[in-house]
């Protein structure tokens, strides 16, 4: 793949760790800020975009309508209502249906031209799958939480990159909270970083507001917590030169 755009991976060695709510964070605020941006679902059993952006019932066309050779991605894509700037394209219905890193690959080539960023939504994971489908991108964003066994996936898919001689990867750290440092389950967050080995792209507060947006599939307000993290993890991807956001 070019550069132009930037295809983005988000992907974790772990379920549960907030994957599909950091595309859904990053994806609207990049597009916020002026990118024209798609989101493209690959989590088959747990599809929830359409949800999170309350279009549930509204989706007329996914990504297995595209898999069948039956449709064009630009006519499968729907757009997120109230952000000009933000498409989706949902997994599919089946949760059994399968796709090939070469398919994703194809698929972004065919629109690449349209958008300034593509995020690839992966499915949870540690499998030759992800990694063939991930590698294509331009950045890997791992993401993780402060809990050691999220940690210690994290790290190793990690490190099966760097064996593979993938580089290009950040460490996205979510659902951090006084609480979670008072634990002692972790020191503090150079801890985690230390750990996976990654270089630190941004850290997303565990944020209550977040959690009842994407539940109810309502925008998410300006004065939720996460917000500003998102909005900084986004100018820092356009290549501003924003300080990290750590509350």
């Amino acid at each position: 793949m070019t550069n132009d755009p930037k295809l983005i991976a988000i992907t974790s060695g772990k379920g549960g760790t907030g994957k599909s709510s950091i595309s859904y964070g990053i994806g609207y605020t990049l597009a916020k800020q002026g990118n024209r941006t798609l989101i493209i679902e690959l989590d088959f059993g747990l599809r929830c975009l359409d949800i999170m952006f309350g279009m549930e019932g509204t989706v007329k066309f996914d990504l297995g309508n595209v898999l069948k050779n039956n449709m064009q991605v630009l006519d499968a894509v729907s757009r997120v209502p109230g952000v000009s700037n933000l498409e989706i394209l949902c997994a599919p219905k089946d949760p059994f249906m399968k796709v090939t890193a070469e398919q994703v690959v194809n698929i972004c080539r065919g629109v690449r031209k349209y958008y300034d960023f593509i995020i690839i939504d992966t499915g949870a994971g540690i499998s030759s799958h992800v990694f063939d489908i991930v590698e294509q991108a331009n950045l890997i964003l791992v993401v993780t939480t402060p809990d050691p066994i999220c940690i210690r996936d994290a790290t190793m898919m990690s490190d099966e990159f760097y064996q593979r001689g993938n580089k290009r990867q950040r460490l996205i750290i979510n659902k951090v909270s006084e609480e979670v440092i008072k634990s002692k389950m972790i020191q503090n967050l150079d801890e985690i970083i230390d750990a996976v080995g990654i270089q630190l792209l941004g850290v997303i507060p565990d944020d209550m507001m977040l959690k009842e947006a994407t539940g109810k599939g309502k925008k998410l307000p300006v004065e939720a917590p996460s917000l500003e993290a998102f909005d900084a993890i986004s100018k820092r991807l356009t290549g501003e030169q924003v300080p990290l956001v750590i509350k």
